[in-house]
């Protein structure tokens, strides 16, 4: 197995929580990290090798990350394993698995290419890398049929970790909040390179509400104590150390349910919000040469996965030159204030929720477990 950063981690332990009671013996190992390892996985390599974003970011780092695929496929062609799963990270995954396939491996891909929103001839190469695709989005498993690629919907596996109803009044309690504050949620990304193109002006965005409403809470939780140091250099270096933000490792669910409205960066962070039932703004920025090559490759309107599913821009999208701190405070402040909004997003979010709850532990593993036995009995 293959995750490359913290969400596939997460996604990926709730597959190997169906697959472990099924083969308490079998050695699993690949790159993956905590909440993989608590089912007993082994990483060979450190998860954070992989966890880089942007095209021209990837290029700084394309030497390491293609010698770790390369030394992977290796061991793995020596070793035979009878199923290989790669859990997200598709620019590592897929050409790992169109070369493990190739050679009789079958290949797992779990979660799908985001190939509705970018990217879209990706499909043909989805075709030689997958022997079957675990899908998380209900739309999904006809677009990969319709392309002759065997794949089963799982639901998305946040949404049964995530309560239908969360509890705002214990989290904050949890989190030593007063029941009755005005707390903000600031979710920048997990990855080092989002943080040092979305923090400062994320905070910078809270600053100004802290102008308008000097009681509201700011919280920012971090994906690990290096992303938390990394943040607090950065509100230093744009000379924002004096926000009153903060700063935690970790928690970001228990942050989410005590929240009121959240900031947060496109990708999985939106859904977890979303299914939380909080108002959000979605931001996004990258350097500027990635964004120019990508803005033009998306072929709908939405980046964020809650106006995805929903079809519609449920919550508003600030991205690059866009998402600028003023631009983000106002459409944070209508976030916040707004309680038309706030009941009937509440209303969507839950439906969504409904829609995507599968037992994704249960279902994933019965599909690895089939076609481990095909390609047994086909050898």
């Amino acid at each position: 197995m293959v995750a490359g950063e913290t969400s596939g981690d997460l996604l990926a332990s709730r597959l190997l929580s169906g697959l472990r009671p099924r083969l308490p013996g079998a050695y699993i190992h690949g790159i993956g990290g905590e909440n993989m390892a608590r089912y007993g996985f082994v990483s060979d390599w450190p998860m954070q090798k992989l966890s880089v974003r942007g095209l021209f970011e990837v290029l700084a780092h394309y030497r390491e990350i293609k010698g770790i695929q390369i030394a992977l496929r290796d061991q793995l062609l020596a070793e035979r394993p009878a199923v290989f799963i790669g859990v997200d990270a598709p620019d590592f995954n897929l050409g790992l698995e169109a070369q493990l396939k190739a050679a009789g491996i079958p290949t797992v891909h779990f979660i799908g290419p985001s190939i509705w929103a970018w990217r879209g001839a990706r499909i043909k190469k989805i075709a030689r890398a997958a022997s079957h695709m675990l899908v998380i989005f209900p739309f999904e498993e006809e677009i990969y049929r319709e392309a002759g690629i065997p794949a089963t919907y799982v639901g998305h596996p946040l949404a049964q970790v995530i309560p239908l109803q969360p509890d705002q009044a214990a989290a904050r309690a949890s989190l030593n909040l007063p029941l009755h504050a005005r707390v903000l949620a600031i979710l920048p990304g997990s990855r080092m390179s989002e943080l040092k193109y979305n923090a400062a002006a994320f905070v910078a965005a809270a600053s100004l509400l802290l102008q308008r409403d000097p009681g509201l809470t700011l919280i920012a939780p971090m994906a690990g104590q290096a992303q938390q140091r990394y943040f607090t250099e950065l509100l230093a270096q744009a000379g924002l150390q004096d926000v009153p933000v903060t700063v935690l490792d970790g928690q970001s669910h228990t942050v989410l349910a005590a929240a009121d409205a959240v900031l947060v960066a496109s990708g999985t962070a939106s859904l977890e919000v979303a299914l939380y039932k909080k108002p959000m703004v979605i931001a996004y920025k990258m350097m500027a040469a990635s964004w120019h090559v990508l803005r033009h490759m998306a072929y709908q309107p939405w980046i964020g996965l809650p106006n995805i599913l929903a079809r519609e821009f449920v919550v508003p999208e600030l991205l690059q030159d866009a998402a600028t701190p003023q631009a983000l405070a106002d459409a944070l402040w209508l976030q916040l204030n707004d309680e038309t909004n706030r009941l009937s997003l509440r209303r969507q979010f839950t439906d969504m929720h409904y829609s995507l709850m599968r037992d994704t532990a249960a279902e994933s593993a019965h599909a690895v477990l089939q076609l481990i036995e095909q390609s047994h009995c086909a050898g």
